[in-house]
Order: structure tokens, then C-alpha cells, then sequence
């Protein structure tokens, strides 16, 4: 069931059918149409309820972005694979003092991501999936590097893409991109 939120791609879709049949209507008669037919007297009066909702619409309860936590254990080996490797950058590091463990939050392309040497932060051999656009780039990119503990492939899983990187410390990520079929 469409709601009134795909109103003008609904008088879109009007517009195009009736001109298949060569019958011509200009998209603001269609999206008159369109307004008439979810119950209100014009387009202006469909549109601000569009807005409106649009506007309140998860106002209450709004998800930003999720930052997985990974644990590691040697803040070297992290730092080469993320960053040389997979070219993140470093965001900010913590640690409580001297000689105590590293928790860093390292960054790439809108992408966060959270390294522990923490005990109880997370377990070894997480698996996260990340999607992406542009993987054939990060593909040879990342061969490029020659990095010597691995080469990734570049998978078709028949309606995404998927190059999968395993850290030193068993955390796995696959980058996905999903292809036209």
C-alpha cells in the first residue's frame, strides 16, 4: 500500500502512462489528481502534510550510526592493518594512564570504527558487514598495497559485491556493494 509520501512519484507514474497511450497531462494536473485521490482538496494542502510528516517523523526516537567495537591486542599489528592496510586515520586514542589499555576510534570515508584492548569491551572474531559504494576502487587499492598477510578478492555474490578483510586479531569485515541485476 503507497501513503501519500510517494505522491509524486505516483503522478510521475501517471503522467508516463497516459503518454504511453499518447494522452498529455502536465505533472502538476497529475499531482492534483494524485492529491485528490488520497482524499484532499489540492496538491498545496498534500504537500504540507508531506512536510509535516516528514518533519516529525522520528522525532522521538532518531538512530544515528552504529560504531562497532573491536578488540585488539597489539596496538602495532592494529595500526598497521587499519590504518596502512585500510587506510583509516586515527580519530582520537584514550588511555586511562601509563602502561594501561588503548581504546582509539579510527575513520575512513563516513565510516567509525572502534579499537579495544579493553578485556570486557568485545570478543576476538567479530564479523561486521559494511556497505559501501566504489568496492572495485577499494579492491585495487588495497592490492595495491601488497600488504604481506593478505590479498583480498573481490567476490560476486550474484547481487552484491564483496571484498572480505580478516584483522590480525580474527575480526573479519566484509565490504559489500550491491550491483544492478
Amino acid at each position: 500500500m503507497r501513503d501519500y509520501r510517494d505522491s509524486k512519484a505516483m503522478a510521475k507514474t501517471l503522467c508516463d502512462a497516459l503518454g504511453a497511450r499518447g494522452v498529455g497531462l502536465r505533472h502538476s494536473d497529475a499531482l492534483e489528481i494524485v492529491a485528490r485521490q488520497f482524499g484532499v482538496e489540492n496538491w498545496n494542502i498534500l504537500s504540507s502534510k508531506i512536510e509535516k510528516n516528514d518533519a516529525t517523523r522520528g522525532a522521538e526516537i532518531a538512530f544515528e550510526q552504529a560504531v562497532p567495537i573491536l578488540r585488539i591486542f597489539d596496538v602495532a599489528k592494529a595500526h598497521e592493518f587499519y590504518l596502512s592496510f585500510l587506510g583509516f586515520v586515527v580519530d582520537w586514542e584514550h588511555r586511562y594512564g601509563d602502561n594501561f589499555p588503548l581504546y582509539t576510534q579510527i575513520s575512513r570515508g563516513g565510516l567509525r570504527l572502534h579499537l579495544s584492548e579493553h578485556a570486557g569491551d568485545a570478543s576476538p572474531g567479530s564479523n561486521m558487514c559494511v556497505y559501501m559504494k566504489g568496492i572495485r576502487k577499494l579492491h585495487e587499492e588495497l592490492n595495491a598495497k601488497n600488504y604481506r598477510y593478505m590479498k583480498p578478492g573481490l567476490d560476486n555474490e550474484g547481487t552484491r559485491l564483496e571484498v572480505q578483510v580478516v584483522d590480525p586479531f580474527h575480526n573479519r569485515i566484509r565490504f559489500m556493494e550491491h550491483i544492478e541485476s
